[in-house]
């Protein structure tokens, strides 16, 4: 795969259980990397980890770990190093949206656990695994942002405050950790047929407005946000930080 190779590679892909973080993890897979994937419940990941592991054996183990807490954030890097001797990509894929409606009905839970999750979560296991990263010479870090993060999506207003914080939180570190070879870029997918987006998409009235507004007249696959996540992986994106790569069958358009 030449300059997508990622043979010599070792990644962690949060929230990885299925969607799009899941998709990440296969394509990493099928690169050649070696993976942890994690999700907050156990048995969920095992599951995922098993059935990923029937194509690469020995490549890919699962892990538990909530993705606010930075204590399992250090715990997730440090379960890399035991596992695999080293960590070279972290793809900050968790999130989370207890709250559909306009912004003004958003509780103070909500808000607490949208940010603790979606962003607060995504620093703690970047500031975990850079110290790591610098000693080993560079690294890649890649956050899962969504065009919510870009233009405000419909009810989801507390969520859409944390992917355009997750955004701008990748510019930060893009511009702190260039000097140490670390690239940190963004992925900000459109709509995506998930469990995470259901009530999108189950919605009727929703999801046609949806294909109205989306020149591609569809939503995505979870795999087709994948292959953006193996260039920034790879060397291929060795002079590529600070980033915000749209996938969005032309929505924002």
């Amino acid at each position: 795969m030449g300059p997508f190779d990622l043979g010599d590679r070792v990644a962690i892909v949060t929230g990885a259980s299925r969607g799009i973080g899941l998709a990440v993890a296969e394509r990493y897979l099928e690169a050649g990397a070696r993976v942890i994937i994690s999700s907050r419940k156990a048995a969920n990941i095992q599951a995922a980890a098993a059935r990923l592991g029937e194509r690469f054996p020995e490549r890919v183990v699962g892990l538990a770990a909530h993705a606010g807490d930075p204590e399992a954030a250090t715990a997730l890097v440090e379960g890399a190093i035991e596992r695999f001797g080293r960590l070279d990509v972290v793809v900050n894929n968790a999130a989370t949206n207890p709250h559909f409606g306009p912004i003004l009905t958003a509780e103070s839970s909500h808000w607490d656990k949208i940010l603790e999750v979606n962003v607060k979560g995504a620093f703690w296991l970047c500031r975990a695994a850079a110290g790591l990263m610098r000693g080993q010479g560079g690294g890649k870090i890649i956050n899962m942002a969504s065009v919510a993060g870009i233009s405000p999506g419909t009810m989801m207003g507390v969520y859409s405050v944390s992917k355009a914080a997750l955004i701008m939180l990748t510019k930060v570190l893009a511009s702190e950790l260039a000097g140490d070879n670390i690239q940190v870029n963004a992925i900000a997918p459109g709509f995506v047929k998930t469990h995470f987006s259901a009530a999108l998409w189950q919605n009727p009235a929703i999801a046609e407005t949806i294909m109205a507004t989306t020149p591609a007249g569809r939503m995505a696959e979870p795999a087709e946000v994948a292959g953006i996540a193996v260039y920034l992986a790879a060397s291929a994106s060795d002079f590529t930080t600070g980033a915000v790569f749209v996938v969005d069958g032309g929505f924002t358009l």
